[in-house]
């Protein structure tokens, strides 16, 4: 397993280097999160041993579980799923980052607990890119109000912006909803509070993940690809 992980691990590597090359851009400036949520411990375990230390869930439960099991790990934790009120005590101590501030309740909600916990918590914005219903998320035309309102969370460092891709329509709506959420962002910068930072755009996952880096991905969400031979 520990091998073939490797191997798989090898090859997103090279892909979201030569994205991040056709994009103008160092393949350093690309981070990449293992989405490990369909796997195991044991799966986990062996994708940290090939060096791969940014792991995330979208399942609080689901992360408390891998977190304790791997305490003795190197590995940053991202939580990309919604986050719902009442898993944020147990769930915050763990994290390296937010992607998924998806309201402003839920951000009062993490400034809080962050303090009482005396850390400052990095987050990304959570944007409905494709206007579906189903997701989570600012629309937006909400940011731009929005961004002043956040300097008074002074437990809270907002990074930048993450966006998913509609279900449907395949790389070409995906590439257009990445290139909105890059669009939005460089909108937002001349007027952008000193105290917030719109440098992270955390989109793509396996399947359009170099369609991502492409359009601006400074961080992506690969799963399956690491997982499963293609």
């Amino acid at each position: 397993m520990s091998e073939r992980t490797a191997e798989r691990l090898a090859i997103v590597r090279e892909r979201i280097a030569d994205a991040a090359r056709a994009s103008g851009r160092s393949p350093d400036a690309v981070t990449l999160v293992a989405v490990t949520k369909y796997v195991g411990i044991e799966e986990t375990a062996a994708l940290v041993a090939a060096g791969c230390h940014d792991l995330g869930e979208s399942r609080p439960q689901t992360l408390w579980e891998k977190a304790s099991a791997l305490a003795d790990h190197e590995v940053r934790w991202h939580l990309i799923g919604h986050l719902q009120r009442n898993k944020i005590r147990r769930t915050l101590p763990l994290l390296s980052l937010v992607h998924s501030a998806d309201s402003v309740r839920l951000i009062e909600a993490l400034n809080d607990e962050a303090q009482a916990i005396g850390r400052v918590i990095p987050i990304l914005l959570e944007v409905n890119t494709s206007g579906e219903a189903a997701k989570h998320g600012f629309q937006p035309s909400e940011l731009e109000p929005l961004l002043p309102t956040l300097s008074k969370y002074d437990h809270l460092s907002v990074r930048g912006l993450m966006t998913m891709a509609a279900r449907e329509g395949g790389l070409d709506v995906a590439q257009r909803n990445f290139a909105s959420l890059r669009e939005l962002r460089d909108r937002l910068l001349p007027n952008c509070p000193e105290q917030i930072s719109l440098q992270e755009l955390s989109m793509g996952m396996s399947g359009d993940y170099e369609t991502a880096i492409r359009e601006g991905a400074t961080i992506v969400r690969v799963g399956s690809a690491l997982f499963e031979d293609e």
